[in-house]
């Protein structure tokens, strides 16, 4: 039962925070939304950084399990596709995360070493996935050209939620679609003529 409250809680804060925006949402609303008393949820949880720390706990092990690519054989344009959906998709779960980033991160040091270390790991992959994509003749570029690409990528899919929120858009999903076609868009000057037609297929079902 204590395991069932522990998850509950869990499950209530992460939609809170993504529909409310983790600053204006206290350990009292989750606690009133679930009607249980405060002091229940403090005997699972400290304060609402342990939940946040809790909840970040769960968002990098399924950023884990979303960023490695086929191990058996070189890469290629839908292995791309499908590691942008599975990244933009736990992002959308957890949004409230890069909504209020800086905000989070800046109150937080060990959720801000963490956000690094996922930063790292996520930018030593989308190199060895670039490096493997030009072993496999879908792109072609210098080494110093697709690690710029890289970075590239990381940023705009790290800030995206950020850039579109400030340009007014209102519609997060409909944002998260066009960051999977704006990082898509960061690989097209590499590919070979092939390619870019297979990538304008890929692309289309986002732009609907």
């Amino acid at each position: 039962m204590a395991r069932d409250t522990r998850q509950r809680i869990l499950d209530r804060a992460l939609a809170m925070f993504n529909a409310q925006g983790e600053p204006t949402v206290t350990t009292n609303h989750i606690a009133d939304e679930l009607e249980i008393s405060p002091g229940n949820l403090y005997y699972h949880f400290r304060n609402k950084d342990d939940i946040i720390e809790q909840l970040f706990a769960r968002f990098e092990q399924r950023m884990d399990d979303a960023l490695p690519g086929p191990e058996d054989r070189l890469p290629g344009l839908e292995d791309i596709w499908l590691r942008l959906h599975l990244v933009f998709e736990c992002i959308w779960d957890y949004r409230f995360l890069y909504r209020d980033l800086l905000e989070i991160l800046s109150r937080n040091r060990r959720l801000r070493i963490r956000f690094a270390r996922i930063l790292r790991r996520a930018d030593q992959r989308a190199r060895e996935v670039m490096r493997g994509l030009a072993r496999a003749g879908v792109i072609r570029g210098s080494a110093a050209e697709l690690d710029a690409a890289s970075t590239n990528i990381l940023v705009v899919a790290t800030f995206w939620l950020d850039y579109a929120a400030v340009r007014g858009g209102k519609d997060e999903q409909a944002a998260i679609r066009d960051g999977i076609v704006q990082v898509l868009m960061l690989i097209a000057p590499f590919l070979r003529d092939a390619e870019r037609v297979h990538l304008d297929t890929l692309t289309r079902a986002y732009r609907r």
